[in-house]
């Protein structure tokens, strides 16, 4: 019944979009696609067409407060018989500025907390413009998406607060509480925080972080800085641990698990308008002592307006295995409303002392042409070679109308 639901809704769009009767403005873009790759789960070739819609319905009121948001897809398969499917990503009405203080969004849409995140058919309310602290509520079904179909069961609900600064130019600052429901059982309860903050025009301070309640344990921990010594130049500094947690309610919430850790530090540079080079190093620790690092280099580099070439090769030794490769890619314009685009990233790995070299291979190329101001189309042509595929074509053709 869903599927059939959101299928038809797809298709009656455009019709609607196309109507002038009512003096609601309706825009969005329609994505009609032709995509063909390896299955991952079976590995036999698939194609399909695909649907996409993304929808905005806006001035439903004199006030222009409500608006209606929508984005969601069809799909038919046409090589193995597995038919008609769909997909909702988000469908819900948005009221902002009731009293000029709060927000209401009723239906299916991704929440984004610092404690955490869900796709609900639910609600959200802010409440804004009330001094220097604002305050958000949700809650609602938690949607779960399966590979063809949505899997959630009866009992299944995310819910959760947050408090952010407000007003404040130089400085952010939420905390938050996320709760995940599993059949009517607590699976996940979080509490985070997120802070930036600005220091003398070229400093920003960040930090993000969570803590799981279940398990009493930190398990994400970001903190960073950058610094804009000049317009040109960006120097990034960061800290991130991550400590694996599980659904209360998942069998992989009973294994041990270790503390992951890494540390970051990033230099990018535009010499001039045609040269921009960047280099970084990335140190990461496992447990009991075994570690790795990271190096990367790359370039930029604009000898035209038409022309842009990307250089990158990295290098990682340590824990997992050994890896050198590097990434070359070309866009050219030849005409302001066509791009081309080509690319090679080759990889040599080596993955412990008992094996060989063994060798990761993709090739892709691609275009775009704006046929007006209205219409474009894109196509994409990709083959991998590497230790699980000889070859692996795989690719799309993308027809968008903007409306």
């Amino acid at each position: 019944m869903g599927r059939l639901w959101i299928v038809r809704l797809l298709v009656c769009a455009p019709f609607l979009a196309a109507s002038t009767a009512w003096s609601a403005d309706v825009h969005g873009r329609s994505s009609t696609q032709f995509l063909w790759f390896n299955n991952f789960f079976d590995g036999n070739k698939q194609a399909e067409f695909a649907e996409y819609l993304n929808m905005s319905i806006t001035n439903i009121d004199k006030a222009g407060k409500f608006s209606i948001e929508g984005y969601g897809r069809v799909s038919q398969d046409v090589r193995n018989g597995e038919g008609l499917s769909g997909r909702l990503y988000y469908l819900y009405g948005d009221y902002r500025g009731l009293y000029d203080k709060v927000d209401i969004r009723v239906g299916r849409q991704w929440v984004n907390y610092a404690a955490g995140t869900a796709l609900i058919d639910g609600g959200r309310i802010d409440l804004r413009n009330i001094g220097p602290i604002e305050f958000s509520a949700m809650g609602g079904r938690n949607v779960v998406f399966s590979l063809n179909s949505e899997s959630g069961h009866e009992g299944d609900y995310a819910y959760g607060l947050a408090a952010h600064l407000a007003g404040f130019k130089n400085t952010n600052a939420e905390l938050s509480w996320f709760r995940k429901l599993d059949e009517g059982d607590v699976a996940r309860d979080v509490i985070g925080g997120t802070f930036e903050q600005y220091l003398f025009k070229n400093i920003k301070l960040y930090a993000n972080a969570r803590f799981d309640l279940a398990s009493e344990v930190f398990n994400e921990v970001l903190a960073g800085v950058k610094y804009y010594p000049t317009a040109d130049l960006i120097l990034t500094g960061e800290w991130f641990q991550s400590y694996p947690t599980f659904d209360t309610t998942s069998i992989y919430s009973v294994f041990a698990v270790d503390r992951y850790q890494e540390g970051v530090l990033r230099a990018d540079y535009s010499i001039n308008e045609y040269i921009s080079v960047s280099g970084g190093y990335n140190r990461q620790e496992y447990s009991e002592g075994a570690s790795a690092d990271v190096y990367e280099i790359g370039t930029s580099i604009k000898p035209n307006k038409k022309l842009t070439i990307n250089l990158s090769y990295d290098k990682r030794n340590g824990y997992g295995g050994n890896l050198n490769g590097g990434t070359a890619e070309i866009f050219y314009y030849p005409v302001n409303s066509l791009e081309l685009a080509g690319g090679i990233q080759y990889d040599v790995i080596k993955r412990d002392s008992l094996t060989n070299e063994d060798y990761a291979r993709k090739y892709w190329f691609g275009g775009k042409y704006r046929i007006n101001n209205r219409m474009s189309t894109t196509v994409r042509v990709e083959d991998n070679v590497n230790i699980n595929f000889s070859s692996d074509w795989q690719g799309r053709v993308v027809f968008n109308y903007d409306f």
